[in-house]
């Protein structure tokens, strides 16, 4: 397990957006998004009847919204074990396969970086 410590620090202010977002909105997930031009996005689990987003995709989603036309990194902070593969496939469909994907636990500590992919 790497510590977000030893992330760098663009990578560990993109984890700790996605912290504050899921304790601060009380969801399952946070995450934040990296554009190409270094502008950040966070969200949080989207859960309405009509309408179900994980907190990656609604983060990538927002940056679309944006004007973003590509993504440097991604991060998402979960019980989850794993990076699901729809939120892998919405970072690569704005970021390409290549884009490193964060997984980190509700404290912080990173679990896993892959590629989208």
């Amino acid at each position: 397990m790497t510590e977000s410590t030893d992330l760098g620090p663009e990578d560990r202010k993109i984890v700790t957006l996605a912290r504050s977002v899921r304790a601060r909105n009380a969801v399952p997930e946070g995450a934040a998004v990296r554009d190409e031009t270094g502008r950040t996005y966070a969200a949080g689990t989207v859960a309405l009847e009509s309408l179900k987003l994980s907190a990656l995709q609604t983060a990538v989603a927002m940056a679309v919204a944006s004007g973003a036309t590509s993504l440097e990194a991604a991060a998402v902070v979960s019980e989850a074990s794993a990076a699901s593969d729809a939120d892998r496939a919405a970072v690569r469909d704005l970021g390409g396969p290549d884009t490193p994907v964060l997984l980190a636990g509700p404290d912080g500590t990173l679990r896993s970086t892959v590629a989208a992919g």
